[in-house]
């Protein structure tokens, strides 16, 4: 992990360095995860959510909307966001056993899609996919790295799968790398539910031509 502003570190190990980094995890969650049937982080009034923020001492934001993709936004110190998505993580393992009406499956795997500025994605990889190699195989994590940038953006989706105790983890790790490897250029968030039709006949418009050609 990085050192924040500048510090050396001496004397406190990298657990304690870690706890001073603030650090922001972009999520993107399904609709039916965030409210509704079926698996719900939100909860009833949203206090899911809210003990989440209590317990773990996290800033959680979810992006407003109809679209049936949420950004989910969470700030703290590493700690404390490690802590956010470990809760969140459970929370959606319990949703998926109770979905199983208690057969005996074995523990359902969880699936996160972080949201991650493509000029970090490479660190991700690593030389010929070292990096995201050596990562599935010390936590027993699946990670895949999407090849295509999330639409008119400048991120992609990394989807992480396994039960919690592994992808907590794997995103440890992916955060370890992210702060080592800063964005890169500016960066232009993802935000769900805004079409590329929309924007191809706003510039349609603005230019003062038909968007019907």
């Amino acid at each position: 992990m990085a050192s924040p502003d500048g510090a050396s570190g001496v004397g406190s190990s990298p657990e304690e360095t870690e706890l001073s980094i603030t650090l922001t995890l972009r999520m993107l969650m399904h609709g039916k995860v965030m409210a509704g049937g079926g698996l719900v982080l939100l909860g009833g009034k949203g206090e899911t959510v809210k003990r989440i923020r209590e317990q773990s001492s996290a800033r959680i934001t979810i992006s407003e909307g109809s679209c049936p993709e949420r950004i989910t936004t969470i700030t703290g110190s590493t700690d404390a966001v490690f802590r956010a998505v470990s809760m969140i993580a459970f929370k959606l393992e319990e949703d998926l056993g109770a979905g199983n009406d208690g057969a005996a499956v074995g523990r359902a795997p969880v699936t996160l899609r972080l949201v991650i500025p493509a000029s970090q994605c490479g660190s991700l990889i690593g030389k010929a996919g070292a990096k995201i190699r050596e990562i599935r195989e010390s936590t027993g994590a699946q990670v895949q790295v999407a090849g295509d940038l999330l639409p008119n953006s400048t991120e992609r989706a990394v989807t992480v799968s396994g039960v919690p105790d592994t992808i907590i983890q794997c995103v440890r790790q992916i955060c370890a790398v992210i702060l080592e490897s800063p964005p890169k250029g500016a960066t232009i968030p993802y935000h769900p539910g805004l079409s590329l039709g929309t924007i191809l006949l706003s510039a349609n418009q603005v230019r003062g031509r038909s968007p019907l050609g």
